[in-house]
C-alpha cells in the first residue's frame, strides 16, 4: 500500500491593517452561512462557557422553525 501524500498550499493574505476592515469580512463571512450553521456556532461557543453539568439558559430565546 502506498503511503498518502498531503497537498496543501500555503496560503496569505496581507492586509494593510490601517485601512482593512476586519467586521465587514466578518459579517460577509456570517452571511454566507446558513441560518443552522450561524445557530450551531452561537450555540457551541456558549457551551464553551458552561461549567460541566450547567445547561444553557433558553429562556431567552423563542422557538422558530428554522427552513434549510
Amino acid at each position: 500500500m502506498e503511503p498518502k501524500v498531503r497537498k496543501m498550499a500555503m496560503v496569505v493574505r496581507k492586509f494593510n491593517m490601517y485601512e482593512h476592515d476586519q467586521a465587514a469580512d466578518d459579517l460577509n463571512y456570517w452571511l454566507s452561512k446558513s441560518p443552522v450553521e450561524r445557530i450551531s456556532a452561537v450555540t457551541f461557543l456558549v457551551n464553551q462557557t458552561l461549567q460541566p453539568g450547567q445547561k444553557m439558559d433558553k429562556t431567552k430565546f423563542r422557538k422558530i422553525i428554522v427552513q434549510k
